[in-house]
């Protein structure tokens, strides 16, 4: 079986590969100082709880924005599990698709994932939506070719901005607005109208240009734990697809191995 694991600014996530097929998931915060002993003892024993064991892990495949985490999820593999994991965008598990933009080496490695996995299952040009940390907006020729993207603050990031810069605006949750109102009769209304339906407006315009730029049809794709929240308010998204990231590391990882056999 294939573990993977992704690591990005908010959590790292582990799913379990039975071929194509998803058998289990979990995550926990990102923290850089979280060692390979700790990963272990919090992971393997997750594992036990879904039946699984270290011995059914054969190919160990992980992808990175925050380098530091890196070191300690290699340990985890060759400690833990007695293998060398691939890292996602390097040696056989290169990215396998051409990266037109001015700096090719600064996209990120869950953007790079999306890219791959978008390709991979939906025809045409595409313009792949991740709502994390940041929201980042991607667009991929018919061919496959990243021709770039965007980066904006993520719903929760504005969020924080909002109140921890402000001296008597609450914490709220978000969620959609109980009306479709866009004037609202309270504090917390008033901002989750601002927060919520200023970041449908966002993106809504944003895809509108981006469609615009590219000048043919493009399906958009979207992912990413806010989508399914988003996709019941607006009409922009053609899919929404919660597990393009680690989808794109199962298919690096798979053709990693099809290279090896070769």
């Amino acid at each position: 079986m294939l573990l993977v694991a992704d690591v990005g600014n908010t959590n790292v996530v582990f799913a379990l590969f039975d071929g194509e097929t998803i058998k289990a998931r979990w995550r926990i915060a990102t923290d850089p100082r979280r060692t390979g002993d700790e990963y272990a003892v919090w992971l393997i024993q997750l594992m036990q709880l879904e039946r699984f064991t270290p011995k059914d892990i054969t190919q160990i495949i992980f992808a990175s924005v925050v380098p530091r985490a890196d070191h300690n999820l290699t340990v985890l593999s060759q400690k833990y599990f007695g293998i060398t994991p691939l890292v996602a965008g390097q040696g056989q598990a290169a990215w396998g698709f051409e990266i037109d933009v001015d700096n090719p080496n600064s996209l990120g490695a869950d953007r790079a994932l999306n890219c791959v996995a978008a390709h991979a299952k939906y025809s045409g040009d595409l313009i792949v939506v991740d709502f994390g940390t940041a929201t980042k907006f991607e667009a991929l020729d018919f061919n496959g070719t990243y021709k770039g993207g965007i980066i904006a603050p993520g719903i929760n990031l504005s969020l924080d901005a909002l109140v921890g810069k402000t001296a008597k605006l609450p914490r709220i949750a978000i969620r959609a607005p109980e009306t479709k109102s866009v004037i609202g009769r309270n504090t917390e209304d008033q901002m989750l109208i601002g927060v919520f339906w200023g970041y449908v407006a966002m993106m809504e315009g944003l895809i509108g240009k981006m469609r615009e730029e590219i000048g043919r049809p493009a399906k958009v794709v979207a992912t990413g734990g806010l989508a399914v929240l988003f996709d019941d308010h607006t009409q922009i998204f053609d899919v929404v697809d919660n597990d393009l990231t680690i989808q794109g590391l199962g298919i690096l990882a798979q053709r990693a191995t099809a290279k090896a056999i070769k």
